[in-house]
């Protein structure tokens, strides 16, 4: 996918204009930025607001995250513990405290 991020008002605009002309490039919509399926016309519509707009628009080259493939089973066994715990209002560095799942300094700088 295409990740297309705008910084200015203009280009946010340029950019609604394009994904209500285009619906069918666009995967989702956040305001500012939109994904765009991975299309020659999307690279076109990508290419053509930066052009129009400059440095006020960025445009990344994503991949979906497969969490079983590319997250360890211990981040993702933590998350869901952490989601599940008991007080809403622990911070996840004291829930982690004592258990076996990571801290968040151990995680950290470790890449996915």
């Amino acid at each position: 996918m295409l990740l297309v991020a705008t910084y200015s008002q203009s280009a946010r605009q340029t950019l609604r204009n394009v994904c209500t002309t285009y619906e069918e490039c666009v995967v989702r919509r956040f305001g500012r930025a939109v994904l765009l399926c991975e299309t020659e016309l999307s690279a076109f519509l990508a290419l053509r607001l930066r052009e129009k707009h400059g440095t006020d628009v960025q445009i990344e080259r994503t991949t979906p995250l497969n969490e079983f493939r590319k997250v360890p089973k211990s981040v993702r066994d933590a998350a869901c513990a952490y989601e599940n715990r008991e007080h809403p209002s622990t911070s996840y560095s004291k829930f982690a405290v004592g258990t076996d799942h990571p801290s968040p300094d151990s995680m950290r700088d470790e890449e996915l």
